[in-house]
């Protein structure tokens, strides 16, 4: 057999193994779906009416703020639903699975391939359940094409793959599953001080370069231009090198601590 089909049958051996360990545990899983959910219900139905003044000139509804806010929660999802993976690693690393695996005539990178795949499909099914939310609630796109949809599929799958990574790596590094978890927690935060909520140009001026540079303002922008109509100017950019860096950064540390010998 050769080395890539021993890596594919081996990989898929370990997605298969994840998503059994997902379904059999679906307590994080749920747990991390509840908070975009929860902030997607409260900040429309609780703050929706004051919010929206502050969209469009102040001439906005809640209709108007649903179409905002939807593409900021959906990358909120992804950032809560790769935590999983830092948790699912770490267990994998301090329990001696990983060790077992070492000691198997399988391919190492497999172990790894595993986690990431399984993370981006639940990633993804988290995002499909959340976007069945925001449609429920009064979410629209009716000008995007279908062109359009898929570039925003695309950049969905690849932030995506950008955090799990990153999640990868932080469940790797960490001591045990409490501190991946706690370690993981800037990848659900970070949103909140974004655009996600809020347009940056009503933000304080000292914290504008602080909202406008971080990875998810210029994913969440490009994610409305593409399903919203809105400008996307140099945001896609900025998007597309926020998620190569990030995926070339989380691959490079999750594949160096693997390397090391296992906890």
């Amino acid at each position: 057999m050769s080395t890539l089909s021993l890596a594919v049958r081996d990989s898929t051996t370990m997605l298969r193994r994840n998503l059994l360990h997902a379904r059999r545990y679906p307590s994080m899983t749920l747990n991390l779906l509840l908070t975009p959910v929860m902030l997607l219900l409260l900040f429309v139905y609780i703050f929706g009416d004051v919010m929206s003044a502050g969209i469009g000139g102040g001439g906005a509804d809640r209709s108007d703020y649903i179409a905002y806010i939807v593409p900021g929660i959906l990358l909120m999802t992804v950032g809560s639903a790769v935590v999983g993976a830092a948790v699912s690693v770490c267990m994998d690393m301090t329990e001696g699975i990983v060790a077992r695996f070492r000691t198997m005539a399988i391919h190492r990178g497999s172990v790894l391939i595993g986690h990431v795949v399984g993370s981006v499909l639940q990633s993804i099914a988290a995002v499909v359940l959340v976007g069945a939310v925001g449609v429920a609630i009064g979410f629209r796109s009716v000008d995007a094409t279908a062109l359009e949809w898929l570039a925003a599929f695309g950049l969905l799958a690849l932030f995506a793959l950008a955090l799990t990574w990153i999640a990868v790596g932080m469940g790797m590094a960490s001591p045990n599953v409490e501190a991946a978890g706690n370690s993981a927690m800037p990848l659900i935060l970070l949103p909140l001080i974004s655009s996600a909520f809020t347009p940056v140009d009503a933000m304080p001026g000292w914290f504008r370069p602080i909202a406008e540079y971080q990875p998810f303002t210029p994913a969440i922008e490009t994610l409305r231009g593409l399903l919203l109509g809105t400008e996307i100017g140099h945001n896609g950019w900025l998007a597309l090198a926020w998620s190569v860096a990030l995926t070339g950064l989380g691959y490079y540390w999750s594949t160096s601590m693997f390397k090391r010998d296992p906890k």
